[in-house]
Protein backbone atom coordinates (compact mmCIF):
# COMPACT_ATOMS: atom_id res chain seq x y z
CA UNK A 1 0.00 0.00 0.00
CA UNK A 2 1.18 3.46 -0.89
CA UNK A 3 0.16 6.78 0.62
CA UNK A 4 -1.53 9.29 -1.67
CA UNK A 5 -2.53 12.90 -1.01
CA UNK A 6 -5.24 14.74 -2.94
CA UNK A 7 -7.24 17.93 -2.57
CA UNK A 8 -10.96 17.32 -2.06
CA UNK A 9 -13.89 19.77 -2.12
CA UNK A 10 -16.01 19.40 1.01
CA UNK A 11 -18.97 21.83 1.31
CA UNK A 12 -17.19 24.37 -0.87
CA UNK A 13 -13.87 24.20 0.95
CA UNK A 14 -10.78 22.47 -0.40
CA UNK A 15 -9.18 20.06 2.08
CA UNK A 16 -6.07 17.90 1.62
CA UNK A 17 -6.82 14.24 2.30
CA UNK A 18 -4.47 11.27 2.63
CA UNK A 19 -5.47 7.78 1.57
CA UNK A 20 -3.65 4.46 1.40
CA UNK A 21 -4.13 2.57 -1.87
CA UNK A 22 -2.39 0.25 -4.32
CA UNK A 23 -2.36 2.70 -7.22
CA UNK A 24 -3.28 6.24 -8.15
CA UNK A 25 -6.50 5.06 -9.80
CA UNK A 26 -7.44 3.09 -6.69
CA UNK A 27 -6.81 6.16 -4.51
CA UNK A 28 -8.99 8.27 -6.82
CA UNK A 29 -11.82 5.74 -6.66
CA UNK A 30 -11.65 5.55 -2.85
CA UNK A 31 -11.82 9.34 -2.52
CA UNK A 32 -14.65 9.67 -5.06
CA UNK A 33 -16.60 6.92 -3.33
CA UNK A 34 -16.19 8.56 0.06
CA UNK A 35 -16.69 12.22 -0.89
CA UNK A 36 -18.76 11.96 -4.07
CA UNK A 37 -18.12 12.12 -7.77
CA UNK A 38 -16.37 15.27 -9.05
CA UNK A 39 -15.26 16.15 -5.52
CA UNK A 40 -11.54 15.90 -6.32
CA UNK A 41 -9.85 19.27 -6.81
CA UNK A 42 -6.52 17.63 -7.73
CA UNK A 43 -5.36 14.17 -8.73
CA UNK A 44 -3.88 11.95 -6.02
CA UNK A 45 -0.09 12.20 -5.72
CA UNK A 46 2.01 9.42 -4.19
CA UNK A 47 3.94 10.39 -1.06
CA UNK A 48 6.95 8.70 0.52
CA UNK A 49 9.06 9.52 3.58
CA UNK A 50 11.28 11.98 1.69
CA UNK A 51 8.44 13.88 0.01
CA UNK A 52 6.13 13.49 -2.94
CA UNK A 53 6.54 11.43 -6.08
CA UNK A 54 5.02 13.05 -9.14
CA UNK A 55 2.63 10.87 -11.13
CA UNK A 56 3.95 9.46 -14.38
CA UNK A 57 3.01 11.01 -17.67
CA UNK A 58 0.99 8.74 -19.99
CA UNK A 59 4.11 7.99 -22.05
CA UNK A 60 6.15 7.15 -18.95
CA UNK A 61 3.33 4.99 -17.59
CA UNK A 62 3.13 3.11 -20.89
CA UNK A 63 6.88 2.43 -20.81
CA UNK A 64 6.74 1.31 -17.18
CA UNK A 65 3.89 -1.08 -18.01
CA UNK A 66 5.84 -2.53 -20.94
CA UNK A 67 8.88 -3.07 -18.71
CA UNK A 68 6.73 -4.89 -16.13
CA UNK A 69 5.27 -7.05 -18.90
CA UNK A 70 8.76 -7.88 -20.14
CA UNK A 71 9.87 -8.90 -16.64
CA UNK A 72 6.75 -11.02 -16.15
CA UNK A 73 7.26 -12.81 -19.48
CA UNK A 74 10.92 -13.47 -18.62
CA UNK A 75 9.82 -15.06 -15.33
CA UNK A 76 7.23 -17.17 -17.15
CA UNK A 77 9.85 -18.37 -19.66
CA UNK A 78 12.23 -19.35 -16.87
CA UNK A 79 9.45 -21.18 -15.02
CA UNK A 80 8.45 -23.08 -18.16
CA UNK A 81 12.06 -24.07 -18.88
CA UNK A 82 12.42 -25.39 -15.32
CA UNK A 83 9.15 -27.30 -15.65
CA UNK A 84 10.32 -28.90 -18.91
CA UNK A 85 13.67 -29.88 -17.36
CA UNK A 86 11.90 -31.56 -14.47
CA UNK A 87 9.54 -33.34 -16.88
CA UNK A 88 12.48 -34.64 -18.98
CA UNK A 89 14.31 -35.81 -15.85
CA UNK A 90 11.19 -37.66 -14.64
CA UNK A 91 10.85 -39.36 -18.04
CA UNK A 92 14.48 -40.49 -17.97
CA UNK A 93 14.05 -41.96 -14.47
CA UNK A 94 10.98 -43.94 -15.51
Amino acid sequence: MNKYIASVRIRGQIVKMAVFADSMIHARLILEYQFGMNSLASSPVQVNEAGTIKPLTPDQARLAALKRQKDNVAKQIETERDRQKIHRAQQQIS
